[in-house]
């Protein structure tokens, strides 16, 4: 399990080098680095897998730790997954932008007998507002990103010290009392997770109605 878990850490910071090697890439070798990096986030998933099976082999003593480990990992896996499909959007974004361009550029003028209208105003303004909402739209997805992320890792923390609280408990004979709170507690935490997420989808469901 050990050598699979250092394999899998290693490949996460490799994953995390080429995300910075992929905001510099332009031309053709995007989507050729974008395909390595995908490859590696396939094999980083296929290894957490792997070792949450190794986990429930390892001893008691040890296995508390070793869950704990291996969701590290997994979140990390979360975290360069959401990063590459951040950077996929941006350039999603750029090439729609320039498509808008050309597109701009190419516009024909409409003559009515000695009349010229020209519609470059409107479109100009169109696609600056376009701009303004996709700029507004990726501002709140970094956002709650970073606030689904915070959630993720206080609830990563409290699953470890429940687990560990139950294993003393356990060991100590706590009470029935005591083993009924700490089951509210991640109940409700759970419920602020959930709720936080609901929250921040309302929100980015909003500004992409009312500035798209």
């Amino acid at each position: 399990m050990e050598n699979l878990y250092h394999q899998t850490n290693k490949l996460i910071h490799e994953v995390q080098s080429d995300l910075s090697r992929l905001e510099k890439t332009t031309g053709d070798d995007i989507h050729i680095v974008e395909n390595e990096i995908q490859a590696k986030i396939d094999h980083i998933v296929s290894n957490c897998e792997r070792l949450e099976i190794l986990v429930n082999k390892e001893p008691p003593t040890r296995r508390a730790n070793a869950k704990l480990r291996v969701d590290q990992l997994k979140y990390d896996c979360q975290h360069v997954q959401n990063a590459l499909r951040h950077l996929q959007h941006r350039r999603y974004q750029k090439e729609n932008e320039d498509r808008e361009r050309e597109a701009l550029l190419s516009t024909t003028f409409t003559t009515n007998d000695d009349t010229t209208s020209i519609m470059i105003d409107a479109a100009l303004q169109q696609n600056t507002r376009l701009n303004e909402a996709h700029r507004g739209i990726d501002d709140l997805i970094g956002s709650g990103g970073g606030i689904l992320g915070n959630l993720r890792d206080q609830r990563i923390s409290l699953k470890g010290a429940k687990r560990k609280m139950l294993d003393l408990a356990n060991t100590l004979g706590m009470s029935n009392t005591v083993m009924r709170l700490i089951e509210k507690r991640t109940y409700q935490d759970r419920i602020i997770l959930y709720g936080g997420m609901i929250v921040t989808c309302v929100i980015m469901f909003l500004v992409w109605k009312y500035l798209a």
